[in-house]
């Protein structure tokens, strides 16, 4: 009777080890949908979501969101910097270009000159600095657009590039050998040094 009792007492024991040890290494759930045979197991282990350049695209239309999301902080503060150099050029350049241009239509309606330091001019000249900052502006738009787009490029080509890993163990060798010429009558060899790179 005793030696009953001692191995009910062994069989549950291994029995409920192998249980335990079963639960451990089962999936979170298992489900089987209705009226499908494909298995469909949730793991609370799930892999991290990848890297998306199209996301970082996305979040760069914030200047900067996409650089941080892609771990390039530091880029930030160079972004916003030409920003704010092309935004203080372009708001020096249209008041210049409404200054200039307010004093030539002054002059061409009769008025006497007004504009400080250039009541001397001839009106020519008055137009002439008025074409110049109105390029000018023009420019410093074209110039915000040209670095609010490569905000956009260079989050979308590093979000590509976040995966990208470049092996350290890159060693190279050199060896002599020899060659055969192959347009000479006889095939003397040739010493040459023959170079392998690994990466």
């Amino acid at each position: 009777m005793r030696r009953h009792q001692h191995f009910v007492i062994v069989a549950v024991a291994i029995l409920v080890g192998s249980t335990s040890a079963a639960a451990q290494n089962r999936p979170a759930a298992t489900t089987l949908e209705a009226g499908s045979p494909t298995l469909s197991i949730e793991n609370n282990n799930t892999p991290a979501e990848p890297h998306s350049p199209r996301k970082a695209l996305l979040l760069s239309l914030l200047p900067g969101g996409g650089q941080i999301y892609n771990g390039q902080a530091w880029k930030v503060p160079v972004i916003y910097g030409c920003f704010a150099a092309a935004g203080f050029y372009m708001y020096f350049n249209y008041n210049q270009m409404k200054s200039f241009r307010d004093e030539y239509l002054l002059r061409v309606n009769g008025g006497t000159p007004a504009l400080d330091g250039y009541t001397n001019y001839p009106d020519n000249s008055i137009y002439n600095y008025y074409q110049s900052y109105n390029q000018s502006f023009q420019l410093s738009i074209i110039l915000s657009v040209v670095a609010y787009t490569l905000n956009l490029v260079d989050a979308y080509i590093y979000g590509h590039l976040y995966e990208f890993q470049i092996n350290d163990d890159i060693s190279m060798s050199l060896r002599p050998s020899l060659q055969a010429q192959p347009l000479e009558r006889f095939m003397t060899p040739v010493p040459s040094l023959s170079c392998s790179i690994f990466f």
